[in-house]
């Protein structure tokens, strides 16, 4: 893939880039990736700045391909957290949830790689007038922080790739090489993959949340929590909770007094599937097995290739 823009910004063989996602994107994760030929990313936002710098360290000592970080602009710390990352010398940041503009000539500046996560061409637009180097368009179907105007990957990575020049990294939606087929045919030059990831040995998800995954069918996970930072839920007690506050007309106030402190981490690290917050994809219907990282990489890989192969064929 020596002519592909992303594997020649971040200096990979393949482009897959694995989602730096809460509670599932440590370093066993990232550096499996990133040794399957695609880019492992860390998930910062549920880490403490030492945490990260630790995650840092064992992921450099995992693996000698690039990784980077996925950092949510809202993290309280997160003025340690880029320190952290310069003091390091991580290659690649993926900025995401906030305003590009504040962190991205600083990180720059320090040769860091960075690209911004959107689900619109206007946000696309205001990355690249940032100086980002690529960005994730990342449409309706994803878990994790998601955008409020709910225009789906097949909509919008079209829509991106016209509205900006810098290369565009397609996301939400993606978890088979076909998907991935139809998103490079889009003009996406590469793809974000997060649920597929999360059903991993190397995820440090709780078993019980990979197991939910696994069992997931249509229609098993709704956008969620509009009015406080948008987010796919899978259906549960508590999901419930926020259905019957949302459709009764509930303040954002009270949203926020419902969901709490750490309702991600009591499900998707502790594994509580009743009380705690289970973000993923809708994605996660298609999603059978657990797998190891590396696995899937390579499968992505090659059935995306057998894809373009058969449609060749089908076209002479």
């Amino acid at each position: 893939m020596q002519h592909n823009p992303i594997c020649q910004l971040f200096s990979i063989r393949y482009p897959i880039i694995q989602a730096g996602m809460i509670w599932a994107s440590g370093w066993k994760l990232a550096s499996a990736v990133s040794n399957a030929g695609g880019l492992g990313l860390l998930g910062a936002g549920s880490m403490y700045p030492e945490v990260l710098r630790e995650h840092i360290q064992k992921c450099k000592a995992a693996t000698d391909k690039h990784f980077g970080v996925n950092l949510p602009l809202l993290y309280p710390d997160i003025d340690k957290h880029v320190q952290i990352i310069i003091e390091e010398k991580v290659p690649i940041v993926f900025t995401s949830a906030g305003n590009p503009k504040t962190w991205t000539a600083l990180l720059k500046q320090h040769g860091i790689k960075v690209v911004h996560v959107v689900s619109s061409s206007k946000f696309a637009g205001k990355a690249q007038e940032a100086g980002c180097d690529a960005v994730v368009a990342e449409g309706f179907e994803a878990g994790g922080h998601n955008g409020r105007e709910e225009t789906t990957t097949m909509v919008l990575i079209p829509a991106v790739v016209k509205a900006v020049t810098i290369p565009v990294i397609a996301a939400g939606g993606i978890a088979t090489g076909a998907q991935m087929a139809a998103a490079l045919c889009l003009g996406a030059s590469g793809v974000q993959v997060g649920s597929r990831f999360v059903a991993t040995p190397e995820a440090s998800s709780h078993l019980a949340f990979k197991e939910a995954v696994v069992n997931a069918g249509e229609g098993d996970t709704l956008l969620s929590l509009k009015q406080l930072t948008p987010v796919r839920l899978l259906k549960n007690k508590f999901f419930n909770e926020v259905y019957e506050a949302e459709t009764r007309g509930a303040t954002k106030e009270e949203l926020a007094q419902l969901l709490g402190r750490a309702r991600a981490k009591k499900g998707m690290f502790e594994g509580d599937l009743e009380e705690g917050e289970l973000e993923i994809g809708q994605v996660s219907a298609l999603i059978k097995e657990i797998k190891p990282a590396g696995e899937i990489v390579e499968e992505l890989w090659q059935q995306c290739r057998a894809t373009f192969q058969s449609f060749k064929q089908i076209m002479e």
